[in-house]
């Protein structure tokens, strides 16, 4: 099995300019089900590149196509409505692609996605998937790929890869591979400060995923939820083989690193630093590796390869 995206998985690509196309173009190659692109202006007419209909908007797109997820790959100004158009269509999974998105747009988008309840709490249960914005997209290997990872450094496997950063995650897949060892699904949350899913909402879906018998995390400095998501697993997985990395361990307080999430901040109570989340995560059980080579390195040890 897989999360997120299979075989099954009907896609609607948001954003058929050059990089929607370019991308979209590997992803059907690759198998997954493209089945529409969306152009408020170009409805009614074919997206020559792929040979699939475009619709001018997602709502129709969902309804002549059946598609159940969406590649948003728009400019980062119309994001936010796009992210919203999908939902309002129905899609189960909203993939965005698309960096540079305003907080307060991501703000509005995760508010509007997952309500509060009369506890103030967050409601998911039954919500659609929002993966990004900032990412690399999902990959099941062998069944979908519905983003920007590069389909030929992995193989169909048994480890689930979780991850705020992308090209940290393409050198640990393919490490895995080159060992053997294959991904069931990967996902690449984002690195922004307000995104759609976090390491624990994808982290409980491999947990319930039979197939999936191993987890690698990467996360980096900023906020303390790598602690949140390692003290979930302590209780909830103690015999699943867990491997995290933390990227940033050079970097100094108070300047972004990389993704706009990726800031520890300066006169903070603590726990945000690499170090910081190094040792708690060791403290509990949770081996940490130093580099993505040291991180495949202990996986490949921890299922006996």
């Amino acid at each position: 099995m897989s999360i997120l995206i299979d075989e099954r998985t009907r896609v609607v690509v948001q954003g058929i300019g050059a990089q929607g196309t370019f991308h979209a173009k590997r992803n059907q190659a690759y198998g997954t089900n493209v089945v529409a692109g969306v152009h408020p202006k170009k409805g009614g007419t074919t997206w020559a590149e792929l040979d699939v209909p475009v619709f001018a908007s997602v709502a129709e797109a969902v309804e002549a196509t059946d598609a159940n997820a969406s590649m948003v790959m728009v400019p980062a100004p119309f994001t936010k409505d796009a992210i919203l158009e999908a939902y309002e269509a129905g899609v189960d999974v909203i993939v965005t692609i698309t960096e540079g998105v305003p907080a307060h747009d991501m703000a509005v988008v995760y508010n509007t996605l997952y309500p509060r309840d009369a506890d103030g709490v967050h409601q998911r249960a039954g919500r659609p998937a929002l993966i990004g914005p900032n990412c690399p997209g999902v990959i099941s290997p062998g069944k979908s790929n519905v983003g920007i990872i590069p389909a030929e450094i992995t193989m169909p496997g048994k480890v689930g890869l979780v991850s705020r950063s992308g090209t940290l995650t393409y050198q640990i897949m393919h490490e895995l591979n080159l060992a053997g060892i294959g991904v069931s699904t990967c996902v690449g949350i984002g690195g922004d400060p307000i995104i759609g899913s976090s390491f624990l909402d994808v982290i409980e879906r491999f947990a319930a995923d039979p197939d999936t018998e191993a987890i690698v995390f990467v996360g980096e400095i900023g906020g303390t939820e790598e602690q949140v998501v390692g003290r979930w697993i302590a209780e909830h997985l103690p015999d699943t083989p867990v491997v995290a990395y933390i990227a940033g361990f050079s970097a100094p307080a108070g300047k972004q690193m990389g993704h706009a999430g990726a800031i520890v901040k300066e006169g903070g109570e603590g726990g945000e630093t690499a170090a910081d989340k190094k040792a708690a995560l060791e403290e509990l059980g949770i081996a940490v590796g130093v580099n993505p080579t040291d991180t495949a390195e202990k996986m490949i040890a921890a299922l006996g390869r």
